[in-house]
């Protein structure tokens, strides 16, 4: 099978997006299909071009197989509505200009967000005459609004009625929760058009905790302590002044560190809230590279998965909950719905009411104190994972979606 795909995000970005689409790819590339994805230069979140990269109109490369295609976009930090979007629609002009020059394909498959992104594959399904399937990784509007990004109740109508129009001009709809199908579901779409494909792990990458984390645990002065740890997008959504009122309920516990990587629209702002605060057990790194990320995780004694307290987010599942579980590492989760139902069920971690950071530092005091639970919860967790979210077999089941599609509208 010959597939396009239409991805804003692709590596060496390493966010939630990037890693779904480049593993999935990977997985098609070794099961014999063709795969060519159009995105754009490397330069999320800072808007800056990744260092061997250029922001130029039409490039070509290879990566493990899959052809990509990067497009010209006009580039901005990960902040800011307007130049956001100009982004966003920038990307979706250039993705549909290049369509034409790009092989035949036997389907397209676009990824939402970015919104404009998941958009484009109606055109470019329409000019390629082939079947379009729309994966949505999170509701647009919805969770920009969710976070205050938009108040503008026209500019959220017209957004709304596109979403609408992409919902039912779509061939077939790829959702990574229950909770997405079932809005779809109340939207008037179409139950059979609708398939749940949620995240996972990819084995190869994030095996069992590797054991001597020792040189990066002395590069970061983090030798025998406890470590919670959150790893991803410093945003909006997030919330993580959560941690630092946590950290700063257990400074006096010196064998405890708050350990943060990654970058966003937030980071600089929450640098300087633990400074203004004054918390020596608060590390903040800047992104790191894919590869170094099961290191990171074998230093680390928890894991922290947060967002902002919203009905929005209860119908989300953070990808990071499948990398922790990978890696052994007990969850403490403060998102509430179908993330915490998964959590429970899979018995690798804990949750707390999302925004209360004493929660937070309660249920991180009481793991610490229990090693013995620490290394129950991370156990149950990897087995769960390991049955119910391998990437390969979700790979492998979007695949036999888009072939249905493809062969009933050949």
């Amino acid at each position: 099978m010959r597939i396009l795909f239409l991805s804003h995000y692709f590596p060496p970005e390493v966010n939630a997006p990037a890693s779904r689409t480049y593993e999935h790819c990977k997985q098609w590339v070794k099961d014999g299909h063709e795969v060519t994805v159009v995105t754009c230069a490397p330069n999320h979140p800072r808007g800056t071009v990744y260092e061997g990269y250029r922001n130029k109109f039409f490039q070509r490369e290879n990566r493990d197989g899959i052809q990509v295609v990067r497009v010209w976009t006009y580039v901005t930090a990960n902040e800011g509505f307007l130049k956001r979007t100009l982004n966003y629609l920038s990307y979706m002009v250039a993705a549909i200009f290049v369509a034409p020059f790009l092989s035949q394909c036997d389907v397209v498959l676009s990824t939402s967000p970015q919104f404009f992104n998941g958009l484009a594959g109606y055109l470019v399904s329409r000019m390629k005459r082939a079947p379009w399937i729309l994966e949505i990784r999170d509701l647009w509007p919805e969770s920009i609004v969710a976070v205050g990004a938009i108040t503008s109740r026209p500019i959220i109508r017209l957004l709304e009625g596109l979403e609408l129009f992409a919902y039912r001009k779509a061939d077939h709809l790829v959702v990574v929760t229950d909770a997405f199908k079932t809005h779809m579901l109340a939207r008037g779409i179409p139950d059979q058009k609708v398939t749940v494909v949620k995240n996972g792990v990819d084995f190869s990458l994030y095996k069992k905790p590797l054991g001597d984390s020792s040189d990066l645990s002395r590069q970061l002065a983090l030798e025998g302590k406890f470590v919670a740890s959150y790893v991803g997008t410093h945003g909006m959504a997030h919330h993580l002044e959560t941690v630092l009122e946590a950290a700063r309920e257990l400074t006096e516990w010196k064998d405890i560190v708050f350990l943060l990587v990654g970058d966003g629209a937030e980071r600089s702002r929450l640098v300087a809230m633990r400074d203004e605060m004054k918390l020596p057990n608060v590390v903040m790194l800047d992104q790191q590279p894919k590869e170094r990320m099961p290191d990171l995780w074998s230093l680390s004694s928890v894991s922290l998965v947060l967002l902002k307290k919203s009905d929005l987010f209860k119908t989300v599942i953070p990808s990071k909950i499948f990398e922790s579980m990978a890696m052994e590492k007990p969850i403490i989760l403060g998102v509430e719905g179908e993330s915490a139902e998964l959590v429970m069920s899979s018995g690798g971690g804990v949750c707390i009411e999302p925004e209360n950071g004493k929660d937070l530092a309660d249920h991180v005091l009481k793991l610490y104190q229990d090693p013995t639970r620490c290394r129950e919860l991370g156990t149950s967790g990897r087995h769960y994972v390991l049955a119910h979210f391998d990437r390969q077999v979700l790979a492998r089941k979007l695949t036999d979606v888009m072939q249905q599609i493809a062969s009933k509208t050949a």
